[in-house]
């Protein structure tokens, strides 16, 4: 997608274009049948990291290439055009990555990172729980200190990547009593005694992307692998989750585009009383609103991603863009969908699987709800 090109590298556009004819020639083919058979876009994660996509989070000095936050965008749009399930597994990877950026110091940045970058480490983000996602200080997972370690026990519910990850990153309370501020963060060994990971959730949409229940009992986890100090863990949630919803934002975006072409080209071929049906006013004008909401949704994204790219606080605009852009693709698949009539209600036609898929965007990185209280909060806050 080259004509939202703002803060746009020409190396970005190389990646992007290389990018969008890996998911045309591969995941394409394979979305359905994944989708269908509930297996693992994990199948992937040898060329996505060849690729660079599983580090193009992170700065080149850490195993990065270097992509700017548009070009990060727009990558990751392309691969949700083919395969939101692929988009999903790679947002997943990049919310633990991202902790670390955020929270590690250079010495866990400069252990972590470059294997991640490369997707020869797999990581997860464990931050939800059995008792609830939205509210994060609420969790009950437990961190003891004990020495120069601490102690893991609790319950985490839909951690994407769990089965195959090679770091978790867990979010733990180190102080039951201190709310919000009684968070940590830990980078967690996948493999470490005392985590069992729990069968996949029988997901409505993005089904090769599964999301796994994980518990830890008296998980041993070094000092040295919490990331900053005490306490400071629901922040640098937060500040993951700021990140995270620009990228729910590219995979709203790429299953719109793919919907209004595949609805155009099909308004062209199918034809009613004679005349094709893009022909039809009241078609025309439904068309229309679909353009009119995904281009306003780019326009959003585009300007949360300028204020990332300039090092300025951008919770509100990527709230804004979040909330705008996952409600717009439920309207822009549905509408497909109506104009599809029974060809779009059945498995022959991409369109059911993109109405699956895109129901999730309205819920997981924060729940709509949550993005229009992150900027009422915003708006009202004292000048």
């Amino acid at each position: 997608m080259t004509r939202h090109r703002q803060g746009v590298t020409a190396e970005d556009l190389d990646l992007v274009e290389a990018v969008g004819r890996f998911a045309l020639g591969t995941l394409a083919p394979r979305a359905a049948d994944l989708d269908e058979r509930e297996g693992s876009c994990l199948e992937h994660r040898p060329a996505l990291g060849a690729l660079g996509l599983l580090g193009l989070n992170l700065p080149a000095a850490w195993g990065g290439p270097g992509a700017s936050a548009a070009g990060t965008l727009l990558a990751l749009v392309e691969v949700s055009k083919q395969c939101a399930a692929t988009a999903s597994m790679i947002g997943a990877h990049y919310l633990g990555t991202e902790a670390v950026y955020l929270g590690g110091d250079d010495t866990q940045r400069r252990r972590y990172l470059p294997g991640a970058a490369t997707g020869a480490e797999l990581y997860g983000f464990a931050l939800t729980e059995p008792g609830g996602g939205s509210n994060p200080a609420d969790l009950r997972t437990r961190a003891t200190r004990e020495g120069d370690t601490y102690r893991l026990d609790g319950s985490k519910q839909f951690i994407s990547n769990a089965a195959d990850a090679d770091r978790l990153v867990v979010f733990a309370k180190t102080d039951m009593d201190a709310g919000a501020r009684g968070v940590s963060a830990f980078v967690v060994d996948a493999t470490a005694a005392g985590i069992s990971v729990g069968p996949p959730e029988k997901l409505m949409g993005i089904r090769a992307s599964p999301a796994h229940p994980v518990r830890l009992d008296a998980v041993r986890v070094p000092v040295a692998d919490r990331l900053g100090a005490e306490g400071a863990g629901f922040r640098l949630a937060m500040r993951v989750l700021d990140n995270s919803r620009l990228d729910v934002v590219a995979t709203a975006l790429g299953i719109a585009e793919t919907a209004l072409a595949l609805t155009a080209a099909w308004l062209q071929e199918r034809h009613v009383g004679g005349d094709a049906l893009a022909q039809k006013q009241g078609v025309q004008w439904m068309v229309a609103d679909m353009k009119v909401r995904l281009e306003a949704a780019w326009a959003l994204a585009m300007q949360a991603v300028a204020k990332k790219a300039a090092g300025v606080p951008y919770s509100m605009e990527s709230a804004i863009a979040k909330l705008y852009a996952s409600e717009m693709v439920a309207f822009v698949v549905d509408t497909a969908q109506q104009l599809h009539g029974g060809y779009g209600y059945t498995r022959v036609l991409p369109l059911e699987r993109m109405v699956r898929d895109a129901r999730i965007l309205r819920i997981y990185e924060g729940a709509s709800e949550i993005q229009r209280t992150i900027i009422a909060r915003a708006v009202l806050a004292p000048r």
